[in-house]
């Protein structure tokens, strides 16, 4: 799949673009009909028949929490999708009852009660108590011709979540959301779309259909599809796991990978001498398929972990010498797949003889979408299951609801750039919101990319269970000269990071490996947006938390989007949790900011209970035995965690051919005490399953144990790591290790048999209330712009290196006269903050010349306007730390000017300069939630001002065209719901194809009032084109937003916008 080529426009045929712009809504037809007055109820056993006159709706009782409800308008049921979708609908018997309630018929389950009101034909869902609403319709079911639609009254407070893998946001209350194939990988389409959403409410609904739709989670929340019939299963759970276990129950549980596919997967094309081939056939060691091995080779010189590789990845690649080629990766542990933007017509030798165990498809085959696309990815995975006994391994977009069951669902081509980074991050989380267990964009995007970018994005993929890479499509790496995006092919400090990140990754292969099995039981994704976790909590549920996740129900992942060392707004729920890489324990809730993220550190952390299983350190599954394990456990409470192991490679887990080992830890909720670790008999077989392994354990307490016992038996205490690691058995207890870590080893055990290993005496470690005022900032990610002098060897560099050892020292040899004061260092803090404070530490070493005397502290948002000192006086002599104070003030970079020295010298000196301060506010998009319109000069019936801020790309807002254009200038006036800061504004031109209305010339104002505008904030003239056109402008405060347009960038008479994003904090 590769936008870039120009032939990619003629392989995507008129039929796919054609289904990707569908109207929702059909026009030119008969108007709508709604469902009338009740006619005739018939129950039947679990199922009930309801017309109204011709139309029918039939309910049907699944399990108690599960029933469909399907309309005939017609009066004659039909169902085109024929159980592709809902696999399974039969579950036994379900016992319901109905009556007449006089307005309504009731009908009841043990879960349930559905209302069927009488006059007219409308339902209502409520719990088993007929008092607890789930949902209920405001008007009965609609149809016409080529459109079926459920209108629905949102809750208060109810939030939406689900829609597939959709490239953005997820939690969707205040969204319009396309449920359609578009192909454009972007921010706020589908890559795979799912008719499915779930709600607050405790319900989800998927409705079952091959046609495209849009879904409207607006104060009416309406639900439409693009075809007459209505069907849709309803799922009634205890919350959104519940619902989603219940939903998979129906559409087919997520499938298990191969273990090995959880390993990093490279995909090219490595057969560029191809005449077919459409891209550059000059490409060095990629003259033919072979040619793979010496990648597959570079990366075991590397010690760098790789599971598989797609070596035919790109238009006209095609292959050669397969059979071999598998044959050689396979003998350096390593598995082949093969792409298709074909067909399957050779699957059959592919798998069956040649050894190929995974299947790419690509747009140019599967890009209709829908039915076409979902029967596409079920012929891969027959072609390898039926061809040998390995499992399914599929790689696709356009997936659809049942998608989950077959493929890994991919995000298209993307781009390797912050913003492509940042709505990556909610849209892996968010798609385990429809069940999709493994969703995956390329690291780094196919096109563009860089070190920075490919590093950070690398990180907190290694956290899901599904990554690959792509080369040959973005700009050179200048690393290698080529467009390698291979994790070996970097330069140092990247290459050593991809290496810690990748080496972790299979570390957690038993952790991520479980994680997903679950998600094979019960729907629950390994990948799990925060509302997921916590769904009582207010905050988890909203996209304030939709730039971190949890990976399984240990880690939480915060990952770095932008180009800074320093992450702020990470959510820290109720409980404890443990940074992963210094062992500090923070108290939730709260948000933590200032995290201290240089470029090797993914903000992590690890929920107090936490048990995570890790193999022994190795570059592919197989290596070598998974002996010993080690449970890093992190004691709170008391917690469980289910290791759960199989062959890893064929389908004989579905027969039975597993183990679980349970694995229970209890310990004080706080303070000191025991920490008891109960690790159970493995029960089950497979092949290959360790009869014995050995079993180690890392357990973050604050204190040494008073004793440490494996049952009844005292293991030996070792007073040195050293003994410890080349003992067999026994303990260590190493403080500086991550605030506290206590190393045990048991020796090795049968795993049929169950054990205890007991910690007496210990200390959990106390956790810290998150921070909230004013903090050191960290100085990883502060750089010196300039000195006014300075010594050799005596850098200015030296004031920020936390190091009291050194220092910044003027010049003062070979110069004749010394430099005299002033003297001056300015510094860029690395990104924004209020500074509020700084600490000037005189040099350490027993000199006393530099201590500085007189001094001027400045701080600004740029390195040229320093404006008035934010604090002046005189620092008294002697080594102690000095601290100043002074009214925060916002900017980047801070100047500290030495006027004097104290002892009446030429000189200035520092051993370390802090500044104190913490995160300023950041600059965002504003939500549109709560933004209405005041008013708009013109405005086309059916094209109103309210879609420029309705969160859909599709709808605009379009002055008056028909009848007559009124004249420019035109304007739209925003209430954005509350006062904030404005510093910015996003306009989106049309994306529906038309080009009228185009904002040429503007004006923006923004006001607390919408009566007194003052001057505009920002003027100018946008450029044509349909890319989203961004301003930036001093900040001012206020609750309105006013966007004139004075002229069309073609002439015309009009104005129109798709979206107006005001930005702001």
């Amino acid at each position: 799949m590769r936008a870039r080529l120009p032939r990619r426009l003629a392989l995507l045929t008129a039929a796919v673009l054609g289904a990707a712009i569908l109207p929702l809504v059909s026009t030119g037809t008969a108007a709508a009909a709604t469902l009338g007055n009740i006619t005739a109820f018939t129950p039947n056993g679990s199922t009930y028949e309801i017309s109204a006159g011709t139309p029918k709706v039939r309910v049907s009782f699944a399990q108690p929490g599960v029933f469909r409800l399907w309309l005939a308008p017609t009066g004659t049921f039909s169902d085109p999708v024929g159980g592709k979708i809902a696999i399974k609908t039969d579950f036994g018997a379900v016992n319901t009852t109905w009556s007449d309630a006089g307005t309504y018929y009731r009908m009841n389950t043990s879960a349930v009660t559905l209302r069927a009101y009488k006059s007219p034909l409308r339902f209502e869902l409520y719990r088993a108590d007929n008092t607890t609403p789930v949902w209920k319709e405001s008007t009965g079911l609609t149809w016409q011709t080529g459109s079926a639609t459920q209108n629905l009254v949102r809750g208060a407070d109810e939030q939406f979540y689900g829609t597939g893998f959709r490239l953005g946001a997820w939690a969707l209350r205040d969204l319009s959301v396309p449920v359609a194939v578009d192909n454009t990988w972007r921010e706020g389409k589908n890559a795979s779309p799912a008719p499915f959403y779930l709600s607050t409410n405790g319900y989800g609904v998927v409705r079952n259909t091959w046609a495209p739709g849009q879904y409207d989670f607006m104060s009416t929340v309406g639900l439409r599809h693009n075809e007459t019939r209505f069907d849709a299963f309803y799922f009634v759970g205890d919350g959104p796991k519940d619902v989603l276990n219940r939903y998979t129950d129906v559409t087919g549980k997520p499938f298990l990978a191969p273990i090995w596919g959880f390993e990093m997967g490279n995909a090219d094309c490595w057969n560029a001498s191809n005449p077919d081939y459409q891209g550059d056939h000059n490409r060095i060691d990629h003259q033919t398929t072979p040619d793979v091995v010496k990648y597959a080779d570079q990366a075991i010189a590397a010690d760098m972990p790789s599971g598989w590789f797609l070596p035919n990845d790109g238009y006209g690649c095609g292959y050669k010498d397969l059979t071999n080629v598998v044959s050689q990766l396979q003998s350096r542990g390593m598995k082949t797949g093969l792409w298709t933007s074909t067909g399957l017509s050779n699957i059959g030798n592919e798998v069956g003889v040649s050894g190929s165990r995974a299947v790419k498809t690509d747009v140019a085959w599967i890009g209709p979408g829908y039915q076409m696309a979902f029967d596409g990815v079920q012929q891969a995975v027959n072609g390898i299951e039926n061809n040998s006994d390995a499992r399914r391994f599929v790689w696709t977009v356009d997936g659809w609801a049942g998608t989950q069951r077959n493929a890994v669902v991919w995000s298209g081509d993307t781009h390797g750039t912050w913003a492509d980074m940042r709505w990556h991050v909610p849209a892996i989380a968010g798609a385990g919101l429809s069940a999709l267990n493994y969703a995956a964009g390329d690291v780094d995007g196919i096109f563009d990319g860089s070190a920075k970018t490919y590093a950070r994005d690398l990180q907190w993929k290694a956290f899901t269970p599904a990554l690959m890479t792509m080369s040959g499509w973005g700009p050179t790496n200048p690393s290698t000269g080529f467009s390698d995006k291979q994790p070996w092919r970097w330069a140092e400090p990247t290459l050593s990071i991809n290496r810690k990140y990748l080496k972790l990754k299979m570390r957690l292969t038993p952790y991520l490996y479980s994680m997903s099995r679950v998600a094979t039981e019960t729907g629950t994704p390994s990948t799990r947006a925060m509302v997921l976790e916590y769904p009582n909590d207010p905050v988890a549920r909203g996209n304030e938390t939709s730039q971190q996740f949890m990976s399984g129900d240990a880690f939480l992942v915060a990952p770095v989007t932008s180009d800074t060392t320093v992450r702020d707004g990470i959510y820290l729920p109720a409980g404890t949790w443990t940074d992963y890489w210094t062992g500090k324990t923070y108290a939730g809730p709260g948000w933590l900011n200032g995290y201290n993220a240089p470029l090797d550190t993914l903000p992590l952390f690890v929920k107090g209970g936490g048990i995570v299983p890790m193999w022994p350190q190795m570059n592919r599954s197989g290596e070598k035995p998974a002996t010993p394990i080690t449970y890093d456990v992190y004691p709170r409470g008391t917690s469980t965690f289910s290791l759960y192991e199989d062959d890893g490679l064929t389908r004989s887990y579905q027969t039975g051919a597993f183990a679980k080992q349970k694995v229970d830890v209890t310990a004080p909720t706080s303070g000191a005490g025991d920490v008891r670790i109960q690790v159970g008999a493995s029960v089950g077989s497979y092949t290959g399953k360790l009869a014995n392994r050995g079993y180690d354990f890392a357990v973050h307490v604050a204190s040494a144990p008073t004793a440490v016992t494996l049952g009844t038996t005292t293991l030996v205490k070792h007073t040195t790591k050293s003994a410890y690691d080349s003992a067999t058995t026994g303990w260590f207890f190493d403080p500086a290790d991550r605030a506290g870590v206590l190393h045990v080893k048991t020796g090795t055990q049968s795993t049929s048999t169950a054990f205890t290993v007991t910690a007496t005496g210990t200390t959990l470690p106390a956790a810290n209330a998150i921070p909230t005022g004013s903090q050191p900032i960290p100085k990883a990610g502060q750089t010196v712009l300039s000195v006014d002098s300075q010594e050799t060897g005596q850098p200015g560099s030296n004031a920020i290196d936390g190091n009291t050892g050194t220092l910044w020292h003027t010049a003062w040899s070979n110069v004749d006269p010394d430099p005299a004061p002033p003297h001056e260092i300015k510094v860029d803090l690395g990104a924004s903050y209020q500074v509020d404070g700084l600490r000037y530490l005189p040099r350490q070493d027993g000199g006393v010349n530099g201590t500085i005397g007189q001094y001027e502290v400045y701080v600004s948002d740029n390195s040229t306007t320093w404006g008035t000192p934010v604090s002046t006086g005189t620092f008294s002599g002697g080594t102690t730390e000095k601290a100043l104070s002074f009214t925060a003030k916002t900017g980047r970079y801070v100047r500290l000017r030495a006027l004097s020295e104290v002892n009446g010298g030429p000189w200035t000196s520092v051993a370390e300069i802090t500044t104190l301060g913490k995160p300023a506010a950041v600059s965002a998009p504003i939500p549109k939630a709560g933004q209405s319109i005041v008013s708009a000069s013109s405005q086309q019936t059916g094209e109103p001002a309210s879609n420029a801020i309705d969160g859909n790309t599709a709808t605009i807002w379009h002055t008056k065209w028909s009848g007559g254009a009124d004249p420019l200038p035109h304007e739209v006036q925003i209430n954005l719901g509350a006062s904030y800061q404005i510093d910015g504004l996003r306009y989106l031109p049309r994306q529906d194809g038309g080009v009228n209305g185009t904002i040429g010339q503007y004006e923006v104002y923004v006001s607390d009032s919408t009566t007194s505008w003052g001057t505009p904030v920002a003027t100018g003239t946008f450029s044509g084109g349909t890319t989203e056109k961004t301003l930036s402008f001093t900040a001012k405060t206020g609750r309105y937003l006013r966007l004139r347009a004075l002229s069309e960038v073609n002439g015309g008479p009009w104005t129109s916008a798709a979206e107006i994003t005001a930005v702001g904090r």
